[in-house]
């Protein structure tokens, strides 16, 4: 039975590298006849990062509890840093990793 089991994690992991492969392979497919790139994509392409990093904080914030210690400080904390890092320095890379820091050191030491 372990041989099965290894085997079908292979497997698994095979097709979603596929398939994952293929999906982002897929624009360059669709749109290597066009000269031009349609402006819906173009759209597309300036637009859903800055929604998606807004989903991103929504959904990390969702839990956070106001009403009941640390009352979201450790999340304000990060969030105010993350903010002034990047007005400082203009580099997301930096901005999200000094602020995860940050935030897990708050959680781990200060606020128990």
């Amino acid at each position: 039975m372990p041989n099965d089991t290894a085997a079908q994690v292979i497997i698994i992991i095979a097709v979603i590298a596929a398939l994952t492969f293929l999906l982002r392979a897929a624009p360059f497919f669709v749109f290597s006849k066009q000269k031009t790139v349609p402006k819906y994509i173009t759209y597309l392409g300036t637009v859903l990062p800055f929604a998606v990093m807004g989903m991103l904080v929504v959904y990390c914030l969702k839990a956070v509890s106001v009403t009941a210690f640390p009352f979201g400080l450790p999340e304000l904390i990060a969030i105010v840093f993350i903010v002034a890092v990047h007005k400082w320095k203009h580099n997301l890379l930096v901005s999200i990793l000094g602020g995860t820091a940050l935030y897990m050191a708050l959680v781990q030491t200060v606020f128990q």
